[in-house]
């Protein structure tokens, strides 16, 4: 091993991203993820029948580590690793830990050993995927919370998974991005009209986060759109 003489250059594609991508059910968020380039679907739950996508159905951790594993391999043209939803992935990886040691609920193991082990074989995964030379798009479902600060009450949403799931993922994403919907007012016919975004940036109302600092605060709900604002972005 030696130490660095150079300096690395900033990742400039979105085919070495990790993306989290979260929202309310129907917004479009699997949809956006079937227009990304050779997209392969992780599908833990069902919800795909409107779509033509390749998709590998996992019912279980181990299905997941299978899947992993083909994918690592390489013998496959696809570009883009999609795991929908999220949340269950980490929910199969605890019943797998609960079933490895003989428990039923994580708590079974005494100082929170089976939380450790949950989180711990959860991360692991989770980077291998993230260190594959493809694109790594997650997603998950919304939810809101009541949060009483100085300012007074107000309903924030964040991502539905767990709140050590949720620190696992959001510490590996490079664009942690909420699906909205934006009402606006038509400028030629005065009529509110409906515009479904992806909402970029942080905001005491939900989360949101871009390492890269390419997207603009809203873009529209759509893999082109939003490919095309990141190549932008970086000009």
């Amino acid at each position: 091993m030696e130490l660095p003489k150079l300096k690395s250059t900033p990742v400039s594609s979105l085919q070495a991203m990790t993306i989290l991508v979260y929202g309310r059910p129907k917004i479009g968020k699997s949809t956006f993820c079937s227009q990304a380039p050779g997209a392969i679907f992780l599908a833990t739950e069902p919800g795909l029948h409107s779509l033509s996508v390749h998709q590998l159905p996992i019912t279980s951790w181990a299905d997941m580590l299978e899947a992993c594993n083909l994918l690592a391999a390489g013998k496959h043209e696809f570009q883009t690793i999609v795991i929908d939803t999220v949340d269950l992935a980490f929910r199969m990886c605890e019943r797998q830990v609960c079933e490895d040691n003989g428990i039923k609920h994580l708590a079974d193991l005494k100082w929170g050993k089976g939380y450790a082990l949950a989180n711990n074989e959860f991360f692991r995964v989770m980077v291998k995927l993230g260190h594959m030379p493809y694109g790594l798009i997650l997603t998950s479902h919304a939810v809101q919370f009541e949060i009483d600060d100085r300012t007074g009450k107000f309903m924030r949403t964040m991502p539905t998974l767990g709140t050590k799931a949720r620190d696992i993922i959001t510490g590996l994403a490079d664009l942690i991005m909420f699906a909205d919907v934006e009402h606006a007012k038509d400028p030629k016919t005065g009529v509110f009209i409906e515009r479904r975004v992806l909402r970029t940036q942080p905001s005491k109302f939900w989360d949101a986060g871009d390492r890269t600092g390419r997207l603009p605060d809203t873009v529209d709900l759509g893999w082109p759109a939003f490919a095309k604002a990141f190549e932008e972005g970086g000009k």
